[in-house]
This record gives C-alpha cells, sequence and structure tokens, in this order.
C-alpha cells in the first residue's frame, strides 16, 4: 500500500514539474505569435489611414496576444484543475468557453458573453486540433532538414569545389607546408 502511494506522488511530482516546464511552448509560443499576426493583420486594416498605420498595428497586436493570453491561460487553469494531458481538446473547449466569456462580458454584456463564449470554444478547439495534426508532420521536416547536415547539398564530382575527408585535409595541409617553405626559402636567397 505504502509502494502505491510513494509512486503515485511521484507520478504526481513529475507531471506537475512537466508541466511548468512546457509552458512556454502552451503559453507563451502562442501569445507571441498571435501578436505578429495581429501587428500583420494591423498591416492590412482598412482603419490604418484614419488612426495610422503604427497605432493601428500595434492595436491589433496588443489585442490578439490579450484575448490568446487569456485563452492560453484559461486552457492551461483547466488543465491543471482537470489533472489532464495538453492535448485534451476538452481542456481547450472549456478554456475557449471561460475566457470568452470573460472577455465577451467586458465587451458587449450578457449577450457578449454567450456569442463570445461559443466563438472561443469554437475557434480555440479548432486551432488547438488542427496544432496537434500538423505538429507531427512539421517536426518531421524540421528533422529531415537538421539531421542532414551532408546530405542537403551535394556538390557535383567535377566542381572545383569539394569537401574533404581527414586524409585529403592532411594532404592538402601537408602540400600548403611545403609551399610555404619553399616561398620562405626563395625570399631568404635573394
Amino acid at each position: 500500500m505504502d509502494s502505491l502511494r510513494k509512486s503515485n506522488s511521484v507520478e504526481q511530482v513529475s507531471s506537475s514539474s512537466s508541466s511548468s516546464s512546457d509552458w512556454k511552448e502552451r503559453f507563451l509560443l502562442p501569445t507571441l505569435l498571435a501578436g505578429v499576426a495581429g501587428g500583420g493583420a494591423g498591416l492590412v486594416s482598412k482603419h490604418r489611414k484614419v488612426h495610422g498605420l503604427a497605432n493601428i498595428c500595434a492595436t491589433y497586436a496588443t489585442n490578439f496576444a490579450i484575448v490568446t493570453a487569456c485563452y492560453c491561460g484559461a486552457r492551461e487553469f483547466v488543465r491543471a484543475s482537470r489533472t489532464g494531458k495538453p492535448d485534451d481538446l476538452l481542456n481547450s473547449a472549456i478554456g475557449g468557453f471561460g475566457s470568452g466569456a470573460i472577455l465577451g462580458r467586458l465587451q458587449g454584456g450578457q449577450l457578449g458573453a454567450v456569442r463570445y463564449s461559443v466563438m472561443f470554444a469554437v475557434v480555440g478547439t479548432t486551432v488547438d486540433y488542427a496544432t496537434i495534426r500538423v505538429k507531427p508532420a512539421l517536426r518531421s521536416y524540421y528533422d529531415s532538414l537538421v539531421n542532414k547536415k551532408d546530405d542537403w547539398l551535394k556538390l557535383p564530382e567535377w566542381s572545383p569545389i569539394q569537401v574533404l575527408d581527414e586524409e585529403a585535409l592532411a594532404a592538402k595541409r601537408a602540400r600548403e607546408e611545403e609551399l610555404y617553405r619553399s616561398v620562405h626559402n626563395l625570399k631568404k636567397e635573394s
């Protein structure tokens, strides 16, 4: 019985430490990306002529980042409360519903709370679902780019630029040292 309690406490400690280590990926990164996307949306906004390009870009970036931070914070709060996994879509739906209700209440009263909560729940869950589906493909693509250090650029054999192995590098250094000595001998003779 004691070993079962110890294993449960070890699992709880490891799950809480793993949840705190990935907060940058689940909270900070989406917030920063939303800020960048908001700035881009401000660039093409129809209000940029009236309010000024810099002002409208900053406003859109700030609003996108605030909304995303609220959503991600609510999603992480629900995940921690439910002791669920980070990829659980129910956390996204509940977090989206809660954050949408709070922001909608601030923006448009009770009716705004209902509209925003449904909208945040649907959009947030859809984005999280798409992220879960796309992440393995992006990771595989990234690994294929990073792990193929020698294969990404193959020079033809006739090219004057060649990638040398250890033996060829040693022979090249020996030729260069011999050439260096012969040049210095000529300078001493003259």
